[in-house]
């Protein structure tokens, strides 16, 4: 790998992108768009938008960060430019890397929008400190990256792409402790949970709002989430095809 590849490659995508206001919209606005809905829904109960609040505040970025970037990265390839990229002396995992970068640069925005929004006009009340709750944040938008970069490899169209959605993030979504804490599952089901990165997103979020200070288990969280977001990016290297057959 290359580092100047990869900034070059990174910048490449941030000029595209620069020209196409409605993905830029879709990233940026709509995590920030559903927690103000949210809040609302539960205006007579705040309480419980305490409760949820922080958890959806990882989960949205995580699912708009794999839409767009699945299908930007599909956009790509049945374009002919991966093709011809790939044609250059650039390396697989140059292209993966830059590609990372430039969502990952707009993933920090996108964290910053949503965390400030929910903190300081939503009120969202956590007992620890509000750059930890950013800090996982962006780690749940890169993982959303990651994985819509892995996915991208294996879909023929933009509507397969977002096919992909319902296999691979709704399954997270419902195991994840959102709708019921993980330990009260079914034995089989817990086990599934444990193995799924968005269930210590969630965790880590908790962590935040119940904790003053950074425990083990947010540690823990925290290396899991990051750890599963660049396992995901090698693999998507590792499958990256030059053109949709």
């Amino acid at each position: 790998m290359s580092s100047a590849r990869t900034l070059a490659t990174a910048a490449r995508v941030l000029r595209q992108l620069r020209h196409d206001p409605r993905s830029i919209a879709l990233m940026l606005l709509v995590p920030c768009v559903m927690l103000f809905l949210l809040r609302y829904v539960f205006d007579g109960s705040p309480g419980t938008f305490d409760t949820i609040g922080a958890s959806l505040l990882g989960i949205f970025p995580l699912i708009t960060m794999f839409l767009v970037t699945s299908i930007a990265t599909l956009r790509e390839r049945t374009s002919g430019t991966l093709e011809r990229l790939l044609a250059l002396p650039l390396g697989k995992g140059d292209l993966i890397a830059g590609y990372a970068l430039a969502f990952g640069l707009l993933a920090v925005v996108q964290s910053a929008l949503a965390t400030g929004l929910a903190l300081w006009f939503l009120g969202l009340d956590v007992v620890g400190s509000p750059w930890l709750l950013l800090l996982v944040a962006l780690l749940d938008a890169l993982l959303g990256t990651a994985l819509g970069l892995f996915v991208s490899a294996f879909a023929a169209s933009e509507f397969q792409a977002v096919q992909f959605m319902p296999a691979v993030i709704f399954p997270q979504l419902l195991l994840c402790g959102l709708f019921t804490p993980r330990d009260r599952m079914a034995p089989a089901l817990e086990a599934v949970s444990n193995v799924l990165p968005m269930s210590y997103a969630v965790d880590g979020m908790n962590e935040v709002l119940r904790h003053p200070e950074v425990t083990g288990a947010f540690v823990r969280d925290v290396l899991v989430v990051a750890g599963s977001a660049l396992l995901v990016l090698a693999l998507g290297a590792a499958t990256l095809r030059r053109r949709t057959a």
